[in-house]
């Protein structure tokens, strides 16, 4: 009896455990191409970026696959293949489009969600190669700048220390 109870509680547990893998293994799929990566500290060694605010918690450089903005800016371009993003926890992120709107003046505003993210939002606000955006993971807020000359930030920022715009 004792047996067959152990055997319950393991199909029990590794059935779920076996889909988290799996849904996690889906989401940084190496061959699904990243919005931006992480720029080296060689790279930022020209112009340093202005100080880090009060209510950022962490912050990186990062450059966007210009392709990819193309592809986000097009909203003709329905279904786009997979796009991830990268945030601080080694972790990506497929992104889900759920809305684009292109104006005349080259600037355009896409919407969406993240796939297997509960409680996932992000937006992002493309004007030529010049980005900004927040996605919000759970209770984590994260923002993207542009600083200068097509450099931009990704930050991980304190709600509760953000000041009102």
């Amino acid at each position: 009896m004792r047996a067959k109870t152990h055997r319950r509680f393991c199909w029990l547990i590794g059935g779920p455990l076996c889909l988290f893998i799996a849904a996690a293994w889906a989401a940084n799929d190496p061959a699904v191409p990243l919005l931006w990566r992480e720029v080296g500290d060689q790279a930022s060694a020209g112009r340093p970026f202005p100080p880090k605010k009060p209510w950022v918690i962490r912050e990186r450089e990062i450059v966007f696959d210009p392709q990819l903005l193309v592809l986000l800016k097009n909203a003709a371009a329905r279904p786009i293949p997979p796009i991830a993003i990268d945030l601080f926890h080694g972790h990506a992120y497929e992104l889900d489009v759920s809305s684009t709107l292109a104006r005349l003046s080259d600037v355009s505003t896409i919407r969406g969600s993240l796939k297997h993210a509960p409680k996932a939002t992000w937006s992002l606000i493309i004007s030529g190669n010049v980005v900004n955006g927040t996605v919000q993971v759970g209770d984590r807020l994260y923002k993207i700048e542009h600083v200068f000359n097509g450099r931009h930030r990704l930050q991980e920022v304190d709600p509760v220390k953000v000041p009102p715009d």
